[in-house]
């Protein structure tokens, strides 16, 4: 396991499955930013990520508030949402593992380390655990390929990872989730 900062990443994304409304001060602080760029579209995929943490997805509330930011609409916000991996459109788990299926990652694992991580879950590539801690995305390329194969868990890259090695990753997850640690939503 390769932690980037030997430090679990931590934001002041709390989880919380639902909506709940945008507080005023990060409605400004959002619209400042936006403001202060020197093109304010250059500053749509900051918002996005900005609302998906607090909203724990980019649902269509997150949506229409990054509108109301950007003065973009919804369709031009929707494509680049659906192009990015890391902005989520439906829910997700407390903990997103983003699996490389890269070229070189693919090559290193044979299938056997994807299987190990959707046999310990319970659950398939795309799919959330009944428990909403996990959700396992494939991803094209996570940036580690020094590393593969490799997956990407909020933030903290491990890798090389082996079948073997799979449940106790997810038991310390699950054992960090049992501590209420804070973690980031992407």
């Amino acid at each position: 396991m390769d932690e980037t900062n030997g430090k679990s990443p931590v934001s002041a994304c709390a989880f919380t499955p639902g909506e709940r409304s945008l507080p005023p001060e990060v409605e400004e602080e959002l619209k400042r930013k936006v403001a202060a760029a020197e093109h304010p579209r250059e500053m749509a995929v900051d918002v996005m990520y900005a609302l998906q943490n607090h909203y724990g997805y980019f649902s269509d509330t997150a949506l229409t508030h990054a509108c109301d930011i950007l003065g973009m609409t919804h369709v031009e916000l929707e494509e680049l949402a659906t192009f990015y991996d890391y902005i989520y459109r439906e829910p997700v788990g407390k903990y997103v593992i983003h699996v490389c299926d890269g070229v070189v990652c693919y090559l290193r694992h044979d299938d056997a380390f994807f299987r190990a991580l959707c046999e310990t879950l319970g659950v398939g590539l795309g799919e959330t655990t009944a428990d909403r801690l996990f959700t396992i995305l494939p991803t094209a390329c996570i940036g580690d390929c020094h590393k593969a194969p490799s997956m990407l868990i909020n933030g903290v890259f491990y890798g090389p990872v082996t079948p073997e090695m799979v449940p106790g990753i997810i038991a310390d997850l699950r054992k960090r989730a049992e501590e209420d640690i804070e973690v980031m939503c992407r």
